[in-house]
């Protein structure tokens, strides 16, 4: 099991090109890669999202690349047009005086315009493989963090998991026996009201109607077997995520009948509890990927 919140990062150099990436993923009902490359890298945004989606199966994760290189971001060119332009025109000069004069080359190169400065525009495609060990290693670190937030993850869920089911064995214990105390206190009211006019075959019909109304036993059942199933999902090798919520509903479900059912009053308290749980597990659920 892993949790869908996590931090995770790395860096990768050759000598002369430094890069640094940084991971932070948080939770989503789906899967959500955003990479932020820099300028120079935007050719190769979908190989590193798809490189990405192969570790990541839910959650939102914001990934940042830092490129750094020792040779400079920009370089120095000459205008060699300008160059030869400056160059005949001081041999043009030289011929309309009549004097042998060769520009000299401290004179060109101190000429506006002679020497500019230019961006260096690296190989994105050449420097991909560095990119990509980057990616990967900062990928694994933030796998081991969110691993370790899922451990604990699994162990807090079968807390409370425990307890849940502490409460469904209460509720099953004072369900017990609920027929048999419905009939008594129907008949006692009846006799209350109608004295030596009571009608036992119509007693036996309306507390069996009350019995049914408040049988809790199927939902019981269910409830105990979306709670195994639970049990396993938590110590899953795949991603589980949306099956516990899929069975928190099904618990959720199960537990609203038996509070609409219940008829007694230490049933109905238990039932109250036992959706706190609940809340409880879905609240931790929601961080597992």
């Amino acid at each position: 099991m892993k949790s869908m919140t996590g931090f995770g990062r790395a860096e990768a150099s050759n000598g002369n090109l430094t890069l640094v990436v940084e991971m932070k993923s948080v939770n989503n009902r789906f899967r959500d890669v955003q990479v932020r490359l820099p300028r120079e890298y935007n050719v190769l945004e979908p190989r590193a999202q798809n490189l990405l989606r192969e570790s990541v199966h839910r959650g939102r994760v914001d990934v940042m690349v830092r490129r750094s290189s020792s040779e400079g971001a920009s370089r120095i060119v000459p205008d060699l047009a300008l160059v030869d332009q400056y160059r005949k025109a001081v041999a043009e000069v030289a011929n309309r005086l009549q004097v042998d004069a060769i520009a000299p080359l401290d004179f060109i190169l101190a000429q506006p315009g002679v020497l500019m400065t230019a961006d260096a525009d690296p190989d994105a495609l050449a420097e991909w493989d560095l990119l990509e060990t980057a990616l990967l290693a900062a990928a694994e670190d933030l796998d081991r963090m969110r691993s370790t937030e899922g451990e604990a993850l699994r162990i807090d869920l079968e807390r409370h998991l425990t307890e849940a089911l502490r409460l469904h064995a209460e509720i099953a214990s004072h369900a017990e026996g609920i027929a048999e105390r419905l009939r008594a206190r129907l008949e006692e009211r009846l006799l209350r009201l109608l004295a030596d006019r009571l009608d036992p075959n119509r007693l036996t019909q309306e507390a069996a109607v009350l019995a049914d109304k408040a049988d809790i036993a199927e939902e019981l059942s269910r409830f105990n077997s979306h709670c195994d199933q639970f049990a396993e999902a938590l110590n899953a090798a795949e991603p589980v995520g949306r099956r516990l919520d899929f069975l928190l509903q099904e618990m959720n479900r199960e537990v609203n009948t038996i509070g609409s059912k219940a008829a007694e009053h230490a049933v109905s308290t238990r039932v109250v509890d036992l959706k706190t749980t609940l809340e409880r597990l879905r609240e931790q659920a929601q961080n597992v990927e």
